[in-house]
């Protein structure tokens, strides 16, 4: 099918995991989701397909527990982001907890320092980067300590060598560090952003010392880098990723890491798990990428969802 005439529906409902392998969704933007959809939308009605519903929130968050996501880590990873995922948490306390941090990406953006990077995108400003980095990054150690109730996790932060170019890659490490170092403050876990950065992330993590529990969201390194990851005790979470046909390096990495050092994620609204890569993604969907995981372990779904389980409960103390 071609891009003109994909498929832009939702993908339907999984097989719901047993009640007792009920799982947290380890990432994901629920907030953004729902923009998401309606570009969706949009986009059938232009090419004369079906509708694209919009659910709101509240919604997804009924079809996820309906699929046994019983929570979710909900991210907020640019500045006028950061209170939504708070928000969230505070309307949701049973199922919703929050990450704060400044994309690594947004961290380049503040103060108008953006540069191009290999992806060839013009470097775009939005009024919230008026603020510099200092004034976006304080904003996210206030709220961290004003509501540890809800904030579990400082993320996602990172370095991403895809997006942002050559000469901002100090600026970038040095947004990181400044992340570390909160993470380290407040005993709290962290998320990683590492997109094609993997050399650059890690020397940063050992030069600096990596938080107690640090995770890399959405990983995307081979077993290599996972050996690595297994000799300091970090953690991988699989997102769709781990579903798609060239991604072996990154099975073989969880078989590496083991599932006591491994959990679930979507990233939504991106990365769907096969077979509904490109499609919206939302946090009902994770059965689809246990069911890779699963796979790829040689174990049936719900012992891989009870491991999960166990791992992500243990790291953010949820």
């Amino acid at each position: 099918m071609s891009k003109h005439h994909r498929n832009r529906s939702w993908a339907p409902a999984p097989q719901p995991l047993p009640e007792d392998a009920t799982v947290v969704d380890d990432h994901t933007h629920v907030a953004s989701v729902v923009p998401f959809a309606r570009e969706m939308n949009r986009q059938a009605h232009e090419r004369g397909q079906a509708d694209v519903p919009v659910f709101s929130v509240d919604e997804l968050l009924n079809k996820a527990k309906d699929s046994g996501v019983e929570g979710i880590i909900d991210v907020g990873c640019e500045l006028p982001h950061l209170q939504t995922a708070i928000e969230m948490a505070l309307q949701h306390p049973d199922s919703v907890h929050a990450a704060v941090a400044i994309h690594p990406n947004e961290a380049v953006l503040h103060g108008h320092r953006g540069v191009p990077g290999p992806d060839g995108l013009p470097v775009k400003y939005q009024p919230w980067h008026d603020a510099s980095f200092e004034e976006a990054f304080a904003k996210v150690g206030e709220l961290a300590k004003a509501y540890p109730r809800q904030v579990v996790a400082i993320g996602e932060t990172g370095m991403d060598l895809f997006r942002t170019g050559e000469a901002a890659i100090d600026m970038q490490r040095e947004a990181f560090r400044a992340h570390i170092a909160l993470a380290k403050e407040l005993n709290l876990p962290m998320q990683i952003h590492d997109r094609d950065a993997h050399q650059e992330v890690i020397e940063t993590l050992l030069r600096d010392g990596a938080p107690e529990r640090t995770v890399f969201h959405s990983y995307s390194g081979d077993a290599e880098m996972a050996e690595i990851a297994r000799r300091h005790g970090w953690y991988l979470s699989f997102s769709g990723t781990v579903s798609y046909k060239g991604n072996d390096g990154i099975r073989e990495s969880l078989r590496i890491v083991g599932l006591d050092h491994a959990m679930v994620e979507t990233d939504a609204p991106y990365l769907s798990p096969m077979p509904f890569r490109g499609r919206t993604n939302a946090p009902y969907m994770i059965p689809y990428t246990l069911g890779a995981m699963a796979d790829a372990v040689d174990l049936p779904v719900a012992e891989v969802a009870r491991a999960t389980r166990r791992t992500t409960r243990a790291v953010y103390g949820i």
